[in-house]
């Protein structure tokens, strides 16, 4: 089996869909030899803000000396992002060779694994082959019933920004949400939470003390921003000051702080990390697709965001990094997507919009998002490939605009593909 082959069959069980339960994930896990029972972890549920703070917490971890592992989801560019061991993602080779290990194993089950079950079990066996110190591991969806939480006590639990998002699956309020995804906090560990409402902290606060936890709530009272620019930002938080975050956006801040409160709680527990490591790892942090500059020269920035909170964030980064620019959005969406909610908070700080089809069976036609945007009053042009949207933005922007990608996920790899084909990189 090769990596193509490997992911083939890791997608072939896609049409499952999202399945709630641990049955199946604890199946396959000891037919492995539970791997998973060999690693420690920092495990993080959130509606949002999951992947930032997680990369956040691994940079630190790294930098600390510790062979630190990161499982992530959705990948942006590349299958392989999805699990990484000190910054560098999982070989093609290795993810064949465990692939073909877990095969047999997974086709064995009476109920087959679904795909994030399948994916989640080959990361844990990545990160026991590469010998891993600790793992900073992301859920997928939820918490209680995430497959991800069939791991012990980790060192930290963490529960980042929520919000109403596959309510049909976790619950109508965020006080629902809220308790669905503090299933993750097991008896005598310790939490870290983002600040939320008093009724959300208050849920946190019961399930706490149901399970004798030490709950860490992030500081973000002094939290201060003292300067910021399309290279990062610098701010206080607490007793740290003049901490640089490449990371863009006032929301990058709350999450930083998120992750200044998990890296207390890790050295309370005897981890071993000095201020120096958190500087560095905080300074040092990629987190590709959120708000990225992948070139200057254009101005070509790309976001991945896509739910109503992450476009509050995009709006929120369009009126503090590019007040006064020439604002070209070029876009695409799934056609199952509230994409007339989505482009309305946008609409009135972009001069137009470059519409493409993304490479999705789910996609919405250029001409129809184009349509949908002129009636909505916004002046947008369809373009027929990914390559003349990308052509068509760069053009429009001009000399001193700048060209925005948001939208699908599933655009934003061919658009950066086509970005750097152009720009010959």
């Amino acid at each position: 089996m090769n990596a193509q082959e490997a992911i083939a069959y890791i997608h072939s069980v896609f049409w499952k869909g999202s399945i709630p339960g641990l049955g199946r994930t604890q199946t396959l896990l000891a037919k492995m030899g539970n791997p998973e029972k060999k690693l420690k972890f920092v495990h993080i549920a959130g509606t949002n803000g999951k992947g930032s703070t997680a990369a956040m917490t691994a940079s630190i971890l790294q930098k600390a000396g510790y062979r630190t592992g990161l499982y992530t989801s959705p990948y942006i560019y590349r299958f392989n992002e999805r699990m990484q061991v000190n910054g560098q993602q999982i070989e093609d080779d290795e993810l064949a060779q465990i692939t073909e290990y877990v095969k047999p194993l997974a086709d064995s089950m009476e109920e087959a694994p679904t795909e994030f079950e399948l994916v989640s079990c080959i990361a844990f066996e990545y990160f026991l082959r590469q010998r891993c110190d600790i793992v900073v591991l992301e859920v997928g969806m939820g918490g209680a019933l995430d497959s991800t939480n069939v791991i012990e006590v980790p060192e930290v639990a963490v529960i980042t920004n929520i919000g109403l998002d596959h309510t049909e699956v976790l619950g109508d309020t965020v006080e629902k949400i809220a308790e669905t995804k503090a299933g993750i906090f097991k008896e005598n560990g310790h939490a870290v939470v983002y600040r939320g409402t008093p009724s959300v902290e208050a849920v946190y606060e019961k399930i706490c003390a149901e399970r004798n936890m030490a709950l860490h709530k992030a500081d973000f009272d002094s939290l201060k921003l003292k300067s910021h620019d399309l290279f990062g930002q610098v701010f206080d938080c607490g007793s740290r000051k003049d901490l640089e975050l490449p990371l863009l956006g006032d929301h990058q801040l709350h999450n930083a702080s998120v992750v200044l409160s998990i890296v207390d709680a890790l050295i309370q527990q005897g981890w071993n990390i000095t201020e120096d490591n958190i500087r560095q790892g905080l300074r040092d942090v990629s987190w590709p697709g959120r708000f990225d500059i992948v070139s200057r020269d254009p101005l070509f920035i790309i976001d991945g965001g896509h739910n109503p909170q992450c476009i509050e964030a995009l709006v929120k980064n369009i009126q503090d990094y590019l007040q006064g620019k020439n604002v070209i959005a070029l876009t695409g969406v799934l056609a199952d997507k509230d994409y007339g909610e989505m482009y309305r908070p946008v609409m009135p700080l972009v001069s137009q919009f470059v519409c493409v089809t993304p490479p999705n069976p789910r996609k919405l036609e250029a001409e129809e998002l184009a349509e949908h945007l002129h009636r909505a009053g916004a002046q947008a042009t369809p373009c027929q490939s990914i390559e003349d949207g990308v052509k068509t933005a760069i053009s429009l922007a001009g000399e001193n605009g700048v060209v925005l990608c948001f939208g699908s996920l599933y655009s934003i790899g061919a658009i950066r593909d086509s970005l750097y084909e152009i720009l010959g990189k």
